[in-house]
C-alpha cells in the first residue's frame, strides 16, 4: 500500500477528505492553447457480472474538456445520468455493491438518444475497466461500437507510479480522498478527478492514457495449450476466452517475439503454435 508523499504529515498521520464532486477548472484563456480534447467519462451498475445476460441498471455519462498540454480541466461539457429497468432482477450480490433495488429502478429507461449525442461529440470515451463497461454499452448503442475507448487501469501504468493495486476505491483513497462509491455518477466524478490530481504536475494519468489510447495493442493467444499449463499462463496474467475455448494475453509489438518465444518454452513443445492478432483502435476493449 502506498498513499502519494503529499499526504503523510510529520507524525506519519494521514487525513483523508471526502471528495465532494467538484473540479477545479482552468481557464482557457489561461493556457493559450486548444479548445482540449473531449473526454467522455463513463459508468455503468449492472444486474450482475454477465456480460451477455446481465442489464444495465444505472448510468452516468460526463464529458470533459481537457488540455493535452498539462492535463488540466477546461471545461464541463454534457453530463447524463439514469436508473434503468432492464427487465431482469437484480442479484442478491449486486445490489448489496451498488445499493440498487429493482424498486428503484421500475418503469426507468435511458434516454439513449441523448448519450448518443454525447458520444458523437467525444473524442475519447473513458471507464475504469472499460472491457466491462463497453460489453454492455456496445450491446445497447450501435454508435459505441465506432468509438475509441481507453481503459484507466489498462492504459496508466500504476505499478510504475507506485500503486499495487488497481481498484478504484483504493486508489482514490491513496490519493487522499474518498467517495461514496459503486453509484454511476460518483464513479465517475471520483474517476475523472483522481485522473486530473493536483499531486501531479507535468505527469498525470490523464495524459499517459491519452497517449496510450492511441497506441496499438496486439492480442496473442495460446491455442489449445494443454490443461495442465493453465496455471503457468494464468501466472503470466493469461486470460481464458470461455467462448474460444483458449488463453489470451494483450501485449504490445515490441512485446511479440519474445511472447511468443516463452509460449514455445513454456506451453508447446518447442515451438510456437498459437496465434497473434492486430486489435483496430475502436475495437480496443471490445467484449
Amino acid at each position: 500500500m502506498s498513499f502519494i508523499n503529499s499526504l503523510i504529515q510529520n507524525d506519519e498521520k494521514i487525513t483523508l477528505s471526502k471528495f465532494s464532486g467538484e473540479f477545479k477548472i482552468t481557464p482557457e484563456t489561461d493556457l493559450f492553447s486548444s479548445q482540449g480534447k473531449l473526454i467522455c467519462f463513463l459508468d455503468v451498475e449492472t444486474t450482475g457480472k454477465n456480460r451477455q445476460d446481465d442489464g444495465i441498471v444505472e448510468l452516468a455519462v460526463k464529458s470533459v474538456s481537457v488540455t493535452e498540454q498539462t492535463g488540466e480541466i477546461l471545461s464541463i461539457h454534457d453530463q447524463y445520468e439514469s436508473f434503468n429497468d432492464p427487465g431482469i432482477p437484480m442479484t442478491d450480490e449486486a445490489s448489496a455493491v451498488n445499493g440498487i433495488t429493482d424498486e428503484m429502478v421500475e418503469g426507468k429507461e435511458i434516454d439513449w438518444n441523448l448519450v448518443k449525442n454525447i458520444f458523437n461529440k467525444s473524442n475519447l470515451i473513458v471507464s475504469h475497466n472499460a472491457s466491462f463497461d463497453r460489453a454492455f454499452i456496445d450491446r445497447a448503442l450501435p454508435e459505441s461500437r465506432k468509438k475509441l475507448w481507453a481503459c484507466s487501469i489498462n492504459d496508466i501504468d500504476w505499478i510504475k507510479r507506485g500503486f499495487t493495486n488497481f481498484k478504484q476505491e483504493l486508489l482514490c483513497i491513496w490519493h487522499g480522498f474518498y467517495y461514496d462509491s459503486h453509484r454511476a455518477m460518483n464513479d465517475v466524478d471520483a474517476l475523472i478527478h483522481l485522473l486530473t490530481h493536483d499531486f501531479y504536475k507535468d505527469e498525470k494519468p490523464i495524459l499517459e492514457l491519452i497517449e496510450n489510447s492511441m497506441t496499438i495493442y496486439y492480442k496473442i493467444s495460446a491455442l489449445k495449450s494443454p490443461f495442465a499449463t493453465k496455471d503457468t499462463l494464468k501466472a503470466r496474467n493469461y486470460f481464458w476466452d470461455g467462448s474460444k475455448k483458449c488463453w489470451w494475453k494483450r501485449i504490445t509489438r515490441s512485446e511479440i517475439a519474445l511472447e511468443e518465444k516463452w509460449l514455445a518454452e513454456n506451453v508447446y513443445s518447442g515451438y510456437f503454435q498459437g496465434r497473434v492478432e492486430e486489435i483496430a483502435l475502436v475495437d480496443k476493449y471490445k467484449d
